[in-house]
C-alpha cells in the first residue's frame, strides 16, 4: 500500500467528535489532541507515523509554520498551517498567545493533512453551526487530486467542500482517467 493510499484510508475512516465546549461562543469543537488521539488506531493498522513540527518563520510580527506529517518509513507526506501570534491578546500572559498559536496552527495542519471539515466550528466559519460549505484551499486540493488518484471518489470530497465547476471538472476527469486503469 502506498503514502497516498494509506492517507486516503485514514481521511475516509477518520472519526473524531467535537467533544470540547466554547461557552463563550456557544459551539463545540475538536482539538488537536483530540485529532491525534483519533488517529492512533491507524497507526499500527497502517504501520505509519503522525508528527508535527513547529517553526517560528517571523518574529515582527511573531507567525508560526506547523506541519503535519504523515510517513511510512518510505515516504512521507505533509500539510502546513500558517498562524500569527497575537500579542495584544487580552488576559493572557506571553508564553499562552504562543501556546494558542501553536494549538491553532497543529489543529488547522492536521485538518489539511486528514481532509477534517470543521466547517461547522464557529473559529472556522464563524456561522455557529448553521453549517455553508467551506471552499476547498489550494493544498487541500492537491490533496483531494491524490485522494481520487489512490481510489476515492469526487463525492466525498464534495460533500465536505465547496468546489468551483472547474475544480469539480478536474476531479472528475482524474477519477475516469483512475477508473479505466
Amino acid at each position: 500500500m502506498t503514502i497516498y493510499q494509506k492517507l486516503s484510508k485514514i481521511q475516509q475512516e477518520f472519526k473524531s467528535k467535537k467533544s470540547r465546549y466554547n461557552s463563550f461562543g456557544k459551539y463545540y469543537f475538536r482539538s488537536a489532541e483530540d485529532i491525534l488521539e483519533a488517529t492512533k488506531p491507524f497507526l499500527k493498522e497502517l504501520d505509519v507515523t503522525v508528527t508535527i513540527q513547529e517553526d517560528l518563520i517571523s518574529f515582527e510580527p511573531p507567525v508560526l509554520k506547523v506541519t503535519a506529517t504523515v510517513a511510512d518509513g518510505k515516504d512521507s507526506l505533509n500539510a502546513v498551517a500558517i498562524v500569527g501570534v497575537d500579542l495584544d491578546q487580552k488576559g493572557m500572559q506571553m508564553p499562552q498567545r504562543y501556546g494558542a498559536a501553536s494549538s491553532y496552527g497543529k489543529k488547522y495542519a492536521l485538518g489539511n493533512l486528514f481532509l477534517i471539515d470543521d466547517t461547522q466550528d464557529a473559529d472556522a466559519t464563524n456561522m455557529h453551526g448553521k453549517g455553508a460549505k467551506q471552499a476547498i484551499a489550494a493544498k487541500a486540493f492537491n490533496q483531494a487530486k491524490d485522494y481520487i488518484k489512490s481510489g476515492g471518489k469526487v463525492d466525498t470530497i464534495k460533500a465536505k467542500y465547496s468546489l468551483t465547476k472547474a475544480q469539480e471538472q478536474e476531479l472528475a476527469t482524474l477519477w475516469k482517467i483512475k477508473k479505466k486503469y
